[in-house]
């Protein structure tokens, strides 16, 4: 992850684009240290997350290295789900604008370091979902929160296909606040990241 500041803004780049961005435990904690100090930070007044490449914000948690952590290391990973969801509630509960870049695959932890912020940008190729639910897991990363909040019943569906989103989709249900389109997309980060 590489955590930077300028104008203003506190910025977030997830850079592990061959593996579309997943998230691993060291990328958690980094973020959860940038985050609290500039919580406090009177200088920062607003935080911009994004997805290095063009494929994925972020496609989840690291499940490889879940896996192959968990057959040696089983506190450390169950270290890892709480640092996870420590910061996801920090994220949802951020007393400054934090705003979610979107674009490309945005999956399980992707959706927890996105859409719980305060504002969440989804462009044309935006697919948002919970695949977990296709190892038998529930959709976790608070997932289930903002599942159960969709109207029409969309939240049983997407909870229980892991099925994907949409832009449109994910405004509809919940996970996000505005479109901008693709060709606008880096503008409009541009801008904000200019203060």
């Amino acid at each position: 992850v590489l955590i930077s500041s300028q104008n203003g803004v506190g910025h977030i780049v997830l850079n592990r684009p061959k593996a579309l961005n997943a998230l691993s435990h060291k990328m958690v904690l980094d973020m959860l240290e940038a985050m609290k100090a500039w919580q406090g930070d009177p200088d920062i007044h607003t935080v911009l997350i994004e997805g290095a490449g063009d494929r994925a914000f972020c496609a989840g948690g690291d499940i490889q290295a879940v896996y192959e952590n968990g057959r040696t290391d089983h506190d450390g990973v169950m270290q890892f789900w709480r640092d996870e969801y420590e910061l996801n509630a920090l994220i949802e509960n951020y007393t400054k604008p934090y705003v979610a870049m979107m674009h490309g695959f945005i999956m399980g932890g992707g959706v927890g370091v996105s859409a719980h912020g305060s504002h969440r940008i989804v462009t044309d190729n935006s697919i948002i979902s919970m695949p977990e639910t296709g190892i038998g897991f529930l959709p976790d990363v608070g997932g289930t929160f903002l599942l159960s909040r969709a109207p029409d019943g969309l939240g049983y569906f997407y909870g229980l296909t892991g099925g994907r989103m949409t832009a449109d989709d994910a405004i509809y249900c919940g996970f996000a606040d505005y479109y901008v389109p693709e060709d606008k997309f880096n503008a409009l980060k541009e801008a904000i990241l200019a203060g």
